[in-house]
Parts: C-alpha cells; structure tokens; sequence
C-alpha cells in the first residue's frame, strides 16, 4: 500500500472546525496537519490536534463490546460480540418499557464531535424510540438567548473582519485556547495600530496579546456594559443617525436605565475604577471600527442570558454594525445551511414526551419519578466528568437499578459506570459533514482509515439498535453517506450559492453572504432591538448573579492543551498540562497561610476537591481559577472541578452556571 494524503475536518467542540491533512499508511493515519487550502484555518492547528493520530490510534482506544462484571465504578469488564451487546440492550430496554414506559430511556449526548450527522442522528431513534428528550443547554443556550434577544437570528460579521477594526474588545474569551485562528486576525489588525483590550475575571493567556487587561468581578459584565453605555450618553458619542433608522428603543434605555449606572456605581459592582471605565467607553465610542469578541464564560451565570444582551447593545449605540471592522462576534449561524429536520425526525415523536435537562442530570437520576430513569444511553459525552454537580451525578450512576450504555472511545469516567461499553470510531472512521459556529465554511468529510478494531460509529449503532427494536421505517436503513446526499441534494438558497463539486470532494466551501448583511436584522421589528417587548424585562439591565456561600469565586476556566474531558487519553498533553493546579492570588494565600505546590481542598457544599496550589497574581484577589478538566484518574484527588459545580439553571434557556460557582479554600 501507497502512502496517501486526504482531506478532513476536526470534530472537536471549537469555533474554529479546522480543516485537516491526513497521511495514511497501511490503514493508519501516522501524520495529521492543518489544510492549508481551507478558507479560514489556513494550515494551523492547535496543539491538541497536531498529532491528533496519537489519539486515533492510541493503545488505550477501547476495541471490542464489554459487558460489566464487577462493581459500578471499578471499570471491570469482559470482551463481547456486537450482537450479545445487542441483545443485552434489547432485552433491558424491552422490560424496562413493559414495566415503565419508554421515557423511563434517557439519552445523554453533546459535542464530542460536532459533525452534522453523527451528532444529531441518535435524536431520531430516541424520538421513534418514545424515550424522554434531552434539553442540550450545557454550553452556551443562554448566550444565544441574550443575544437573540437584541439581534433575532441576525448574521454574525464575518471573523476575518476583525482585522479591519481599530479597537477590538476581547470580552471573556481565551482565544489562546479556543479560537486560535481569529487570533491571527488580531494580530493582523494591530500590525495596522489597532488597541486590544481584554476583559475577563482573571489574566488569561490572552492577556499576552492585549494593550490593557481589565479584570472584572465574576458576574457583572453586565453592569460594566451599562456603565459603558452611560458614559457613551453623557460624552455625546451616540451614532444619532445610526440609532434613529435601525435601533428600537435606544430613548427608553438613555431614560429608564442608564441613569442608575454611573461609572461610580458600576466601579462599585464590578471592581475596576471609574477612571478605566470612562476611558475604556470613550475610546470604544470614538474608533472607527470598535468590534467586540464576545466569549461565553460570561454567559454561565444566574444573569447569564440578561449579561449578553446588555453587552449586545453597546455596538448599536455607536454604529459599529455600520462600519468595516466593526460589530459584535457571538457565534457564527451557519445551522440554517442544512435541513436539520432531515436528521432529527421531530415527526417520529406520536405523543409528547418530557424534557429532562442536561445540567440537571444528578437531580433527574435521583429524583425524577412517573416514570423514575431506569436506563441511560451515552454517546460523545463524558457526564460523570463534565456535567455540574459531579458527586450527584456520580451517585446516580452507581444506582444498581440502572441499566446504563456507554459508546466511546476509551475508558472515561462515565464508562467506568456503565453496564455495557460500545467501542465508538474516531472522526477518521466515520463520514460526516460539518458547519463551524466560527467561521462560515462547511466541509464534506469521508472516512480516511477503516474502524479500529470494532468499533463503530454513531450511525451504524443506531441502525443495529433499530433493527434490533424491529423498527420498520426506511429511514434507518440508510447508510451515513446516502444521509449526507440528502442534505446536499436538495440545498436551500445558502447551501446552493457554494460551489458543490468541491462540497462533494471535500473541501471546505465559504456559505456566501449577502451584500449589506451587517444591517440586515433579522428581528419582527426589522431593527436591533434594545427594548424587546415580548420579554418580561424589555430593557436590558444589570442583575446580580447567585454565587454561593464561601468566600472565593471560583472559575473553571478552559486549559490549552485540553477542550472540555476530550484529549486526557493523550500523555503527551497531560505531561504539558503538568498538575490539577488552582491559581489563587499572593495577599489571599497569605491571609490562609498556605504555600505555592501544596495540595489544598477546594470546597462548599456540594463537594470537596484536591488541587495543587498556584500562589500567582494572575488570579486576583477573591478569585480562585483552575484551566481544564481532568479525569478522576488524573486528579490528585478523588473529584475534579465539577464536584463544586452547581445544577442552578440562567435566568433564560435553561442553561449552565458553571462559573457561578462559590468555594472556600483549606490546607489538604
């Protein structure tokens, strides 16, 4: 066999969707690299994924069935067959719905790969199934809420727009670690002379490329963007003309709302002096292309959906969406690309089947009853590791009563639990097709290595299920590839203005703009909507977040050389990781009489959870911070971050408060 080199795509959960390079030998990938023809990425990888072939073939992948033979928890196993696995799923299932209904079946999935297809399939056989839904709202939920709110399903500027801009506002983001390759137009702009200004909660990598670097009290990035808008009021540096012909309800915010927050009051609420917060609103007011890059650590609080959609008015009042270089970078929509519905079969569901939250999944396992969860179904997802409240979770997944299956590629925490393992492909093994929420490309990718061992990917398992469930309808005959036709086939207008010889190929393809779409606002109103008179709050204003009662906040910020519980089978990014580190500053380990690389006990309470401590000024005073998720193996301890994380939901969309998080810190 020759060596050869075909293209594909990073399935992991970034903005970024990169596109890849991949030599295969003898049906191995030995080298994987970045495209350099793709649109966007360029060439770039990441860290994680410059040698993403240690992880398609590592030793630890797991390769055949296993059936539980020991204790929950204590990852003892034995070899199957696809079909015993099969049977014991059948078997189960069938009793359980006999005795409990279908919805006593929970599935449990989100973005261990982000292709098209493989991620959203399952939902049709679940829905065909009866089983309960899964409210997916883990990430960001209540971002897209706040920022609908302001906007509708208006498009995002274009990323490499940045470059053109005079002042760019990274706004509680890391794009060291989860958008590299905006970076670079970041770099490209203040080549030009632009300003880079940083706002986060503690001194990110991303400070290396910032001119200033403003920490915020966790929670009040709401307040700051009032403040701002305050001092844009009172120095005269509105866009009259902008306001008046696109923005609705600009006269209310300037009389009911803005008023309370003087940049006295907001220094107040959000620890940065009054002096920055002027000078930060007036050089934002008078750019000529102010662009602010919104990231959604801010998002994952009480005051989560009502802190982005105050930050979502700020580039209306000056008329940023007006200007070349200017605007506010949320999140790429590209998911209109793609007939969704072709995937998820809603019109599978015959009667109307209940919600159980992802976040709440401790509480869901515990608590819920007519009927209780008696068997759950996890594929790219880790829950044990990256669902809040780890030692609720953990305890439901203990429950004898509970059959649970697990698809995966390697051993993680929440296989550990289950009853049966099904050994998952990696995206080299699989078709799929993808859309960034970074970028507006899509890219048809094919399967450039056969399955390691036995393992299959989403679809194929899904369809043993349905047969095995003697499910007749056609739709689960089909292979992933006639799937994927389907939803090129028949492309809607933005799909058909690619060109679709390179799709098919698998290149990446830009999805095309229209002329003017920055002023384009896809709201009832036609106009950015600062008040919104089917919310029960119409104007933005600042509430305070929930916190808990200790005395540090804590935030369990992303690592560089992880992404979630995903690449911890790879030593060689472990050993980069080094230790489950918690940052605090100098003057609070003083005040606690602790030294830097002692182990201490970070808890509240709901749990308690060992680190290795990091005595740094990068955290700031009141703050905690530990960057990643480590698997229980690898923690100094026997929990990691999220035993101190709550199941409290946003105010809006139901989603996470990872980051409204309180602890107290002790010597271990």
């Amino acid at each position: 066999m020759k060596r050869e080199v075909k293209r594909s795509v990073c399935p992991y959960d970034c903005p970024d969707a990169c596109g890849l390079m991949v030599e295969t030998f003898e049906g191995k990938a030995i080298r994987v690299t970045g495209d350099p023809d793709h649109p966007y990425t360029k060439g770039t990888l990441c860290p994680k994924m410059n040698h993403y072939e240690k992880t398609v073939h590592s030793p630890e992948r797991l390769t055949h069935p296993l059936l539980r033979t020991g204790p929950k928890g204590t990852g003892e196993f034995k070899a199957i067959s696809w079909d015993e696995a099969m049977h014991h799923i059948k078997d189960h299932w069938q009793k359980i719905i006999a005795e409990y209904g279908a919805e006593s079946i929970l599935p449990y999935s989100y973005a261990g790969t982000m292709g098209v297809v493989q991620r959203n399939i399952g939902e049709a056989f679940f829905h065909r199934l009866g089983a309960s839904r899964l409210d997916r709202t883990i990430c960001s939920s209540a971002k897209g809420y706040g920022w609908s709110t302001v906007m509708g399903s208006s498009l995002a500027p274009h990323p490499q727009e940045v470059a053109a801009s005079d002042l760019i506002i990274l706004w509680g983001t890391n794009v060291l670690a989860t958008n590299i390759h905006l970076l670079y137009y970041v770099r490209e702009a203040k080549k030009r002379g632009a300003t880079v200004w940083l706002i986060e909660t503690y001194e990110t990598p991303a400070a290396q490329v910032a001119d200033k670097v403003i920490i915020a009290r966790p929670g009040t990035d709401g307040a700051l963007a009032l403040g701002m808008m305050n001092v844009l009021v009172r120095n005269h540096l509105v866009d009259e003309d902008f306001v008046r012909q696109h923005v609705q309800g600009f006269e209310s915010l300037k009389e009911e709302v803005l008023p309370d927050y003087s940049t006295e009051v907001v220094s107040e609420i959000t620890g940065i002096d009054s002096t920055t917060i002027e000078e930060m609103a007036i050089l934002y007011g008078k750019a000529q292309a102010p662009f602010i890059v919104m990231g959604s650590g801010m998002s994952r609080y009480g005051n989560g959906a009502m802190t982005v959609r105050a930050i979502s008015c700020l580039p209306a009042i000056v008329g940023a969406w007006a200007k070349t270089g200017g605007g506010l970078l949320s999140s790429v929509g590209t998911g209109g690309a793609f007939a969704m519905e072709t995937i998820t079969r809603t019109d599978f569901i015959k009667e109307p089947t209940r919600s159980v939250n992802m976040n709440q999944l401790g509480m869901a396992l515990q608590e819920l009853n007519n009927p209780p969860i008696k068997s759950m179904y996890v594929y790219h997802s880790n829950p044990a590791v990256v669902t809040p409240d780890q030692n609720a979770v953990i305890k439901g997944l203990l429950r004898e009563d509970l059959f649970t299956v697990v698809h995966e590629r390697f051993m993680t925490d929440t296989a550990r639990y289950a009853d049966i393992v099904l050994p998952a492909t990696s995206s080299l093994e699989h078709a799929d097709i993808y859309r960034s929420y970074g970028h507006y490309c899509v890219q048809r990718a094919y399967s450039v290595i056969p399955p390691v061992g036995e393992a299959k990917s989403n679809w194929d398992v899904f369809r043993l299920l349905a047969e095995a469930m003697e499910f007749k309808e056609p739709f689960f005959q089909q292979t992933v590839d006639e799937i994927i036709n389907q939803l090129i086939d028949t492309p809607n207008a933005w799909l058909k203005g690619v060109d679709m010889d390179k799709l098919q190929n698998g290149v990446a393809v830009e999805l095309p703009l229209p002329p003017n779409y920055k002023t384009i606002f896809k709201t009832p109103s036609g106009k950015i909507e600062i008040f919104n008179p089917r919310e029960e709050e119409p104007l933005p204003r600042y509430n305070t977040s929930h916190g808990d009662d200790a005395p540090f906040w804590f935030m369990n910020a992303p690592g560089l050389y992880s992404l979630n519980s995903s690449f911890n089978e790879r030593p060689d990014l472990l050993e980069k990781r080094k230790d489950m580190y918690l940052m605090m500053n100098p003057r609070d380990a003083l005040n606690k009489k602790l030294q830097d690389k002692q182990e201490v006990i970070a808890y509240n309470e709901r749990g308690e959870v060992t680190f290795i401590l990091d005595i740094t000024p990068k955290a700031p005073v009141g703050v905690v911070v530990a960057e990643g998720i480590f698997w229980i193996k690898d923690t100094p301890g026997q929990r990691s971050v999220n035993a101190l994380t709550s199941q409290r939901l946003t105010d809006k969309a139901a989603a996470s408060t990872f980051y409204d998080t309180k602890v107290d810190v002790r010597a271990k």
